[in-house]
């Protein structure tokens, strides 16, 4: 049986972020396995109106105003017409229209929750007061409502707002395509490229720089830096308007020779980089973070990786067996962790490979 599926998402490529990314992973399947997918997001610079991509449709409406990564979409009414299927990846704070628009049609609506939201000020204190009205009917009105890990789903704050809907909750870990991201060797070109040398460790973290993504730990890896020797060196790969202050950090640490900032890479260069490192790092620090689908590229890439231990993180990682997790916000159990695997390459090459077998499986 074909179905009409829309997936309605805040951000898509070519914004950069997990949610995005997801969902389109999520489209791609769906249209190769013989369904009629629309993707439904906002307007971007650069992105057309209307365009045709690995077999689905993405249709990007112009927001009537926008906050960060929440842009707020009335045209999703007039958009979400004869679905099947309602797709909503959510926190999205205005994609609350995709609730009204399923109620009106009688459209089931899925939902998949891909994190807590932490905004400071003024601003968390708004998102507090939608999460508890508009977000806690858009969570219920769920035919089902999936979280990335049943862990996450169990810790998240909208759990006490579930109560009495147990029966829609579900699990929908995320996923990568393993032929994309593979086992192989460094591309020492990459490496000479951005001055790392063949004795040097390579610790790469991949991950928005901006405010939507401040709790990705990028002070904390700095941090942990410092407790190490030279040769250790640390590659970000992402970008956004904290990118400059990073790199102000980085200078006053004494660090600028040792971190390189090496911006929005391609999606075909971005496998490169997780085989040319030693491991891959993502040391959140709260659970604005509640999956990590770096961890599951690099381990797709046979990398070996330490990341926060918190809800929903701590499923993707096998501590000691693929990775390694350490306290969130603890800059020098992080250092330990790294020296520990850089020391035993061997045993970092062992994680890697299970790493690798687990996300085939």
């Amino acid at each position: 049986m074909t179905l009409r599926v829309a997936h309605v998402t805040a951000t898509f490529p070519p914004y950069r972020g997990g949610t995005g990314n997801v969902c389109y992973h999520n489209a791609r399947e769906l249209a190769w396995r013989g369904h009629m997918v629309e993707v439904i997001t906002a307007a971007v610079p650069g992105a057309p109106a209307l365009e045709e991509r690995d077999g689905f449709t993405i249709r990007r409406l112009r927001p009537l105003l926008r906050v960060g990564n929440a842009p707020v979409l009335p045209g999703l009414l007039h958009a979400l017409q004869g679905f099947d299927l309602i797709h909503l990846h959510y926190p999205f704070f205005g994609g609350e229209l995709t609730t009204l628009a399923a109620a009106l049609r009688r459209t089931p609506l899925v939902i998949t929750y891909h994190q807590d939201v932490f905004l400071p000020g003024v601003m968390g204190l708004i998102a507090t007061s939608l999460r508890h009205t508009l977000g806690r009917a858009t969570l219920r009105h769920a035919t089902r409502l999936l979280f990335t890990s049943a862990d996450y789903g169990r810790a998240s704050y909208v759990r006490p707002m579930l109560g009495g809907r147990e029966w829609t909750l579900g699990e929908l870990p995320n996923g990568v395509d393993v032929r994309r991201f593979c086992p192989g060797p460094a591309d020492q070109a990459l490496r000479l490229r951005h001055g790392l040398q063949p004795d040097d460790h390579v610790l790469l973290l991949v991950a928005g720089l901006d405010q939507a993504h401040a709790f990705k730990g990028v002070a904390v890896l700095l941090q942990a830096l410092t407790r190490l020797s030279p040769t250790f060196k640390a590659v970000l790969v992402g970008d956004g308007d904290m990118r400059d202050g990073y790199v102000a950090s980085a200078a006053a640490l004494g660090l600028g020779q040792r971190v390189v900032f090496a911006g929005r890479v391609s999606d075909d260069d971005l496998p490169n980089y997780y085989r040319s490192a030693d491991v891959t790092v993502l040391p959140s620090v709260t659970m604005g973070e509640a999956f990590g689908l770096v961890l599951v590229e690099s381990f797709a890439c046979g990398t070996p990786v330490i990341a926060s231990n918190l809800p929903g993180v701590r499923t993707v990682v096998q501590h000691g067996q693929d990775g390694l997790l350490v306290a969130p916000g603890e800059a020098a159990a992080l250092a330990d962790a790294i020296q520990q695997l850089c020391q035993h390459p061997d045993r970092g090459a062992t994680m890697g490979q299970r790493g690798r077998q687990r996300v085939e499986r």
